[in-house]
């Protein structure tokens, strides 16, 4: 048998008994989850979603616009997230230059002088750089040369680190796009809570002088003795007490905008919005299309599917350093003991040489790293799962929440209307005394506590006009 044939079936042999002592992994693996065909909530199956709007579309309010136009250009999480895309990118290029030859160039300068009474020395004392002419004391050592050195990616283990580094420099730009849709959906609730405290101040504010000019009648009257110091006590109680709502719906506006203009990335300053639209902004006509189509509209999903390859990828490289890596280094120069030396042809050297090393003592280390990654990749996977779930039901959530806060909404306008003629009614008939106080204070409350109702019920249904836009991945595009 020839020494080449020789080498080869020992190459093979040391590949297939490192292949068998790669360690077990757990078998099991998450169940798959597939994406119903359509969402509940739609009896046809409809294609059309609001995700594929413009958010300038979605939310017609002008002044909303320009919040979210400042949001997108000066939020400060945002551009954290682009310096992150600019770290990953250069892991990027990092990789690449793993698998890519090293060349450098290497200048060295030494001096060395050896004992007389050793072998060196003594070899020195006898020999001569050329005819008549001795070695040097002390001998310097000049030295020029460009080496090089190559790892050969024969198991493909370099360019797969560089695939699985591609895909989270991807996954980091799913993820923007995620805080980019959650940002325009944050500043837009905002907004709409905003112009439900301006409402709801303005309900107070109307109420509170409504009650004040009813305690003036009641005094009136008790000046002339036709109601008592109880009936004003009371009217002047419940008037202090509407009153003082204003004041906690008034540090609730100061907070909200302050957190508005912490998304904007400004100090804290005015607001402009125009209250008198709340009432009138539409929550109708949304489509949520296809489940399927959250594949492509969630750019949270396709940051985990992202994750999810990129962690296969990284699976297969820590398997790959259980087997041996072929190094080549090569390298040419010149080498001499003065400068003038140096360009002599004599004086030029090379070398080229190659090692096949594989682990043998450090091999529990390789085994947990590549345990870990086989654990790392079942989070990958119930990661990417669960993100589809959640999906899944915040489309289903607020697609209820919108229905249900539509109809509360509207029977909620006609009892708010109710109400406010009963006002008037009881007022009425309290000056024509046939109605007790009691009953126009409780009307009163009641008037007062429909129409806080209201706009609460209001604000609810504009939440979820915008969850469900962020729920269905609307947004970032």
């Amino acid at each position: 048998m020839s020494p080449k044939s020789l080498s080869r079936i020992l190459l093979w042999s040391s590949l297939l008994l490192l292949s068998a002592c790669l360690p077990s992994l757990p078998t099991g693996k998450p169940k798959d989850l597939a994406l119903p065909s359509q969402f509940d909530t739609q009896a046809p199956a409809d294609t059309n979603s609001v995700a594929y709007q413009h958010w300038s579309h979605y939310f017609d309010d002008p002044h909303l616009h320009t919040l979210i136009e400042e949001a997108l250009q000066h939020n400060q999480e945002l551009h954290i997230a682009l310096q992150e895309i600019a770290i990953r990118q250069n892991e990027v290029l990092a990789r690449q230059g793993e698998y890519q030859p090293n060349l450098g160039l290497q200048i060295g300068l030494g001096l060395d002088k050896p004992g007389r009474y050793t072998r060196a020395g003594a070899l020195e004392e006898n020999l001569e750089v050329a005819p008549g002419r001795r070695f040097p004391s002390p001998l310097a050592d000049l030295s020029v040369a460009a080496v090089a050195s190559w790892e050969v990616d024969i198991w493909q283990k370099l360019r797969k680190a560089k695939k699985s580094a591609v895909l989270k420099y991807l996954a980091t730009i799913e993820g923007r796009h995620f805080m980019v849709t959650n940002l325009v959906a944050e500043v837009a609730a905002s907004y709409y809570e905003l112009l439900a405290l301006d409402n709801l101040l303005l309900i107070i504010q109307q109420n509170t002088e409504l009650q004040r000019a009813v305690l003036e009648i009641v005094q009136k009257e008790k000046d002339n003795a036709k109601a008592t110091q109880l009936a004003v006590n009371r009217f002047e109680a419940q008037w202090l007490n509407t009153q003082n709502l204003q004041f906690e719906v008034k540090q609730q506006i100061v907070a909200t905008e302050n957190r508005l203009n912490w998304l904007l990335g400004r100090f804290p300053q005015p607001i402009e919005r125009d209250a008198t639209r709340f009432f009138d902004i539409d929550a109708d006509s949304i489509q949520t299309g296809l489940p399927l189509q959250l594949l492509a509209n969630r750019a949270d999903i396709r940051q985990a599917e992202l994750a999810l390859q990129a962690s296969h990828l990284e699976l297969e490289v820590a398997r790959a350093n259980f087997y041996p890596a072929l190094r080549l280094n090569a390298g040419l120069g010149t080498n001499a003991f003065s400068p003038e030396r140096l360009l002599d042809p004599h004086s030029v050297l090379y070398g080229l040489g190659g090692e096949l090393i594989a682990p043998l003592l450090n091999r529990k280390t390789i085994a947990t790293q590549y345990r870990n990654a086989n654990a790392q990749q079942q989070q990958a996977l119930y990661r990417y799962e669960q993100t589809l779930l959640t999906a899944h039901m915040e489309v289903l959530n607020q697609w209820a929440k919108i229905e249900n806060y539509r109809q509360s909404y509207q029977t909620k306008k006609q009892e708010v209307a109710l109400l406010t003629q009963s006002v008037e009614v009881a007022n009425n008939l309290y000056r024509a005394a046939r109605a007790d106080y009691m009953e126009v204070l409780l009307t009163q409350r009641e008037a007062l506590n429909e129409k806080i109702e209201l706009v609460e019920t209001k604000a609810k249904l504009l939440a979820g006009k915008v969850t469900i836009y962020k729920a269905l991945g609307g947004g970032w595009r």
